[in-house]
């Protein structure tokens, strides 16, 4: 990873939101098309050893990514991102839970709303990810199931991806 890119990942329990801000070596057209095409996504949205693998997906406001989490022994964890509102190489935003491999939504999980700016400097650009759940204890359950040392490793797999794309 390149040290010098900034990277900052804050819990807030008072208003159970994660607040991630991670510059990369790329500028906003290419940071844009890895968060938003599935051939693009399926290649870093998963802490190795796991990959991504896109079932389904429509980026339109309304639309959904049906996709799995696949582990090293093949086991997959389901999970939907449902797209509520989409500024073309700006923002977008989405609803994130967990499903069955049909989109059927998992009692019980967590669901959080995730809120996307893309901001362009040029020849780097700022992804600034505040992710928002309903309840304390969701937050709470996503931390302990990983999210921060799995999310932080998946974002900065990115780099070896964009340095693949120039």
């Amino acid at each position: 990873m390149n040290s010098y890119l900034n990277f900052d990942f804050t819990v807030n329990k008072e208003t159970n939101t994660v607040h991630v801000k991670r510059d990369f070596a790329a500028e906003r057209s290419l940071v844009w098309d890895v968060f938003t095409k599935a051939e693009l996504l399926d290649q870093w949205w998963a802490p190795k050893p796991w990959k991504s693998e896109t079932k389904s997906m429509d980026f339109k406001e309304g639309g959904r990514r049906l996709y799995a989490m696949v582990g090293p022994q093949g086991e997959k964890h389901w999970g939907v991102q449902d797209y509520t509102s989409i500024s073309p190489k700006t923002n977008f935003q989405q609803s994130n839970t967990f499903s069955d491999e049909d989109g059927n939504l998992t009692e019980g999980m967590p669901t959080s709303d995730w809120n996307l700016d893309f901001i362009d400097h040029g020849d780097t650009t700022t992804v600034d990810i505040q992710i928002k759940h309903e309840k304390l204890a969701d937050l709470e359950m996503m931390i302990q199931m990983g999210f921060k040392e799995g999310f932080t490793m998946t974002l900065n797999s990115l780099d070896e991806l964009f340095e693949k794309l120039k």
